[in-house]
């Protein structure tokens, strides 16, 4: 893997920051794009363009060939046994709120449970809190131990003849722990219950299949996977989109529509009502591509490689102390340091030139379980290198003179 050739395919990495090479350490939060995503979205907008499906123009019907292929490709990338599994959303969010709002209304009533960990994104916490205030059910929450893991063993307590669903993050956000989702889900189906996964995290880093693993739903961004925002998946288990009434309605998700009755068409139109984010698609679909062409086994080994070496750079920093520090990781540095903010550290790492992310991560339980407010988030994408990981070490060494 040719990092430095790669890095060519990233317009933004050319620019200097500060005036200083820019340092991008902040790929969980949101990948950059490489020219092949921008150009496939800049061509279909130039020369392309048109809506999709009911169109019987030539521009029409290619926009909706791309559009189709598009879902093909997702299929592909995440081994989904069939096209109509694939559901095109606004991201993960959207995605964890469509299963939420239609599974979650279809098959939850008063008493029944869905588990969760402390480690879950907002995203996979606040819909089923919105779904409490009309239905009665509990959330059951798995803890956290001291270095960001979940047991397998506290996930099995945790599940009853009252669980109904166990939603969890496949990758934790904030600290990079990678949870043993194959199991739990074994698990869970040894019991009768359907299991989520949150892959927000988890799709960029590792090769993902959906089959092997046996989810009954998955969820993705694809902005996060070096395509463009604005743009999702939900993967769902034939039989269970079936079973799902509509999340949104309005056009094309329809079969026949009068005043008195409507009725609605199989998924995955169902759940796409409206015109779609059709370049997002076209958008996602490059992305996808572009690190298929890499090799997503070659990724993980360069971002293992990544994160060994901050482990070892950062953590022996005086003053640094890194939370999160599972055995099973992602490439997601989470550290505080002595006397300074986290807030202060990414702003004086940005006086550098270093971009990371500083704050709860959208995961406030998962701070609040080790006694923090935030922690400064260092996240390697497959264009960073090891002088990536010098730099931001220099970078807290110059906080530390700051504010010790």
């Amino acid at each position: 893997m040719d990092v430095l050739k790669i890095r060519k395919d990233f317009p933004i990495l050319e620019r200097k920051m500060r005036g200083q090479p820019l340092v991008y350490l902040d790929s969980a939060a949101s990948a950059q794009k490489p020219r092949p995503v921008i150009e496939a979205m800049s061509r279909f907008y130039e020369q392309g363009y048109a809506n999709i499906h009911r169109g019987v123009y030539e521009l029409s019907m290619s926009a909706t060939d791309l559009y189709d292929q598009g879902r093909v490709c997702v299929q592909r990338f995440i081994n989904a046994a069939h096209e109509d599994e694939i559901i095109f959303t606004h991201g993960a969010t959207e995605s964890l709120n469509l299963v939420a709002s239609s599974w979650g209304a279809a098959n939850l009533k008063e008493g029944d449970e869905v588990v969760l960990t402390q480690l879950e994104h907002h995203a996979n916490i606040v819909p089923w809190q919105l779904l409490q205030k009309k239905i009665p059910f509990k959330l059951r929450v798995v803890p956290i131990k001291k270095d960001g893991d979940i047991l397998l063993q506290d996930v099995l307590e945790a599940l009853s003849e009252k669980t109904k669903l166990v939603s969890v993050a496949h990758v934790s956000n904030a600290f990079g722990t990678i949870l043993p989702v194959k199991d739990i889900i074994k698990a869970a189906h040894d019991r009768g219950i359907p299991v989520m996964l949150d892959g927000a995290q988890a799709i960029a880093h590792e090769t993902v299949d959906v089959q092997a693993l046996d989810a009954d739903f998955y969820v993705f961004s694809g902005h996060k996977i070096y395509g463009p925002t604005g743009i999702g998946v939900l993967y769902g288990k034939r039989a269970w989109l079936q079973s799902m009434p509509p999340y949104q309605g309005g056009g094309d998700m329809i079969e026949n529509v009068t005043f008195e009755e409507t009725s609605f068409l199989p998924p995955p139109a169902r759940f796409e009502a409206g015109t779609p984010h059709i370049a997002g698609v076209v958008g996602l679909t490059a992305g996808l591509n572009y690190v298929t062409s890499i090799g997503m086994q070659n990724i993980a080994v360069h971002e293992d490689k990544l994160l060994a070496y901050a482990h070892e750079k950062i953590g022996t920093i005086q003053g640094v102390r890194l939370i999160g520090t599972a055995p099973r990781k992602a490439a997601i540095l989470s550290f505080v340091m002595e006397h300074a903010h986290p807030h202060d550290i990414g702003t004086v790492l940005e006086s550098r030139g270093i971009a990371i992310r500083a704050g709860h991560h959208c995961a406030q339980p998962a701070m609040e379980s080790m006694g923090l407010m935030g922690t400064a988030r260092a996240s390697f994408g497959l264009y960073n290198t090891f002088e990536d990981v010098d730099s931001l070490a220099e970078g807290l060494r110059a906080v530390r003179e700051i504010f010790a």
